[in-house]
């Protein structure tokens, strides 16, 4: 049974991740189904954050493939390097001030609901206040560390990364295709970065998770698989136009996860 988790929620990260709907909003609220339908409660090794993180380093695996040449060429570019680390700053600073609390998070459906209706709000804001469409060369300070804002709310599982650092980069008169670039390259040192933490502590609790090591590879494989053609898909989406779609996925999703939640209470 832990392996058909993995795979379902593999699926669902791989496909999420690069779709701007939410992954771990869908990871919180998948959880809750399967709860449900099961009768009975997840595995431990499916609570909190660290097969979030797991299934996300698995899309961060599918990032390095898709951009492989970008990335490499990125050595070459200090300026856009700094204006990275520029706008990882937010994101980071929240992720370790407020650890605790987003781990609650991440266990409440009802959060990550009400959190779809703002990404749904942040995809249609982009589309109405895009800007002018200028290449990565010409970002500024100002809009990197805007990005970055929108990318350290996206912490909240329900608000998509991918739809709030792409949106924000649009907002801020990136091209589309570079507006993608740019929030696939923040991804990297913020899913790195949290896939180390909690790799280390893994390491620091022993032998003890060892056992569920095996459907935690399995869900991170799927979810990179199903990763590399979600994000070749939101490139062709960006191309025609057709991001703000998906803020109607995202408010029915929201809605229907709300009305749900409160009906069980």
């Amino acid at each position: 049974m832990n392996l058909i988790y993995a795979v379902i929620l593999g699926a669902v990260q791989g496909v999420a991740e690069f779709l701007p709907i939410s992954s771990s909003g869908h990871l919180v609220i998948a959880g809750e189904l399967l709860t449900s339908l099961s009768g009975r409660g997840l595995p431990e090794w499916l609570q909190g954050m660290t097969m979030n993180v797991a299934l996300h380093f698995g899309t961060l695996l599918s990032i390095a493939t898709i951009y492989f040449r970008d990335l490499l060429g990125l050595l070459k570019q200090v300026r856009l390097l700094l204006l990275i680390v520029l706008s990882s700053v937010p994101a980071g600073f929240v992720g370790l001030l407020f650890k605790d609390q987003l781990e609650a998070l991440f266990q409440n459906a009802l959060a990550a609901g009400i959190c779809l209706l703002g990404t749904a709000a942040i995809l249609m804001t982009a589309r109405r206040m895009r800007g002018v469409g200028r290449g990565l060369s010409e970002l500024s300070p100002a809009a990197a560390l805007t990005i970055g804002l929108f990318q350290a709310v996206a912490i909240l599982p329900g608000i998509s990364r991918a739809g709030s650092t792409v949106g924000a980069g649009l907002m801020c008169g990136l091209r589309p295709e570079d507006a993608a670039r740019y929030s696939f390259f923040l991804a990297v040192p913020a899913i790195g970065g949290a896939s180390l933490l909690e790799l280390l502590k893994l390491l620091r609790q022993g032998d003890s998770t060892a056992p569920e090591f095996l459907p935690m590879l399995v869900g991170m494989v799927v979810s990179y698989v199903v990763g590399v053609f979600s994000l070749r898909s939101l490139i062709r989406l960006l191309a025609a136009d057709r991001l703000h779609w998906f803020a109607w996925y995202c408010s029915t999703v929201g809605v229907l996860t709300i009305a749900w939640q409160l009906w069980a209470v």
